[in-house]
């Protein structure tokens, strides 16, 4: 039997893959709003959302062994759109909505969930699955 321990509490980051790091810099920074953290070359871009991170690396960069030894990162990546869901008010997400038409994002889907909340769906420029929906969407 295994011992018992303590789940972990929350998500402290989240990763998607992508194949343009300017374009995804420009979409989540420029466009989203998210405040950049650092970034590093072609390999990958941080942004601050809330109390987590959404980590963005490009996924040939990532794939390679970490050329930091005291930073053993070991290689990991994804091939294929991912998905994130950000939180975020109705009022403000209807004024998200609203910014990312203008800026020529295709809305794929926006509804209330049967308790409620929320979404709105659109794809990043590497076709990750994007959503934003209320904070509550868990709550039940």
């Amino acid at each position: 039997m295994l011992p018992k321990a303590p789940a972990p509490k929350a998500i402290l980051e989240a990763a998607l893959y992508v194949d343009d790091l300017d374009a995804a810099e420009e979409f989540y920074g420029g466009l989203l709003g998210l405040e950049r953290i650092q970034r590093a070359d072609n390999r990958h871009v941080f942004f601050r959302c809330g109390n987590s991170v959404l980590l963005l690396f490009s996924a040939s960069e990532t794939a390679k062994a970490a050329g930091n030894p005291r930073l053993p990162v070991p290689p990991h990546g994804a091939h294929g759109p991912g998905h994130v869901c950000l939180a975020q008010p109705r009022e403000d997400m209807q004024e998200m909505r609203d910014r990312l038409r203008a800026a020529g994002v295709d809305i794929e889907a926006e509804f209330d969930w049967p308790h409620g909340p929320r979404s709105v769906y659109f794809r990043d420029p590497a076709g990750n699955s994007v959503e934003i929906a209320e904070p509550h969407l868990w709550s039940y």
